[in-house]
């Protein structure tokens, strides 16, 4: 039975991350202050430190929530897909653009956290991507069946990122050539084009 002192210290660290969750949907990572968190779960700023190594990860243990949300909507536009793989894929990389659009600063916090160089993602960021690949491995393996496995791995992430550097650089309106309004349209050309090439 947890004492009262780890109740205590559980539901500080469940109250820093709604805040901190709160802050970065709101106003995006780099608005996230020691300061401010402490002020307003009604802390102080060391017992922040106590709960957590540091902010980053705070940052990791908000993204883990965004992780597993981005997961389950991926999941959910499944349920109604078509039976071609194919379409699925292009169903849940559209799913995947329109979480981000409607989480656009909680979705960019996913990456935009820093590491130390040489640091290992923690094993729920593997887990949670990991599962997210295999959204996409499992089609894949159906459209390419005489594909070896490591095949079907690396274009499991080469359609990954290319489906996120187009919704990543509509999002961010970046002169790269990808108008926001057209974002589906170029992912599903992108994905059928490379599934009935590759």
């Amino acid at each position: 039975m947890a004492t009262k002192t780890e109740l205590r210290r559980q539901e500080l660290r469940d109250t820093l991350i709604a805040i901190a969750e709160r802050t970065i949907a709101a106003d995006g990572l780099t608005a996230l202050r020691a300061r401010d968190l402490a002020s307003e779960a009604g802390c102080a700023v060391g017992a922040i430190y106590n709960v957590f190594g540091d902010l980053t990860d705070l940052v990791l243990a908000v993204n883990a929530r965004t992780f597993h949300r981005l997961g389950a909507d991926v999941a959910a536009s499944l349920a109604e897909a078509p039976q071609d793989p194919v379409e699925q894929l292009v169903i849940m990389a559209q799913a995947y653009h329109r979480f981000a659009a409607q989480n656009h600063l909680s979705w960019r916090a996913l990456f935009d956290v820093e590491r130390a160089p040489g640091e290992a993602a923690p094993d729920w960021y593997l887990a949670e991507m990991g599962q997210l690949f295999n959204y996409i491995s499992d089609p894949l393996a159906v459209i390419f069946p005489d594909r070896a496995a490591t095949d079907i791995a690396l274009l499991t992430r080469a359609l990954f990122s290319s489906v996120h550097g187009i919704v990543l650089l509509g999002l961010d309106q970046a002169s790269a050539g990808v108008p926001s309004d057209d974002i589906d349209r170029m992912i599903a050309l992108v994905l059928r084009q490379i599934t009935t090439s590759a």
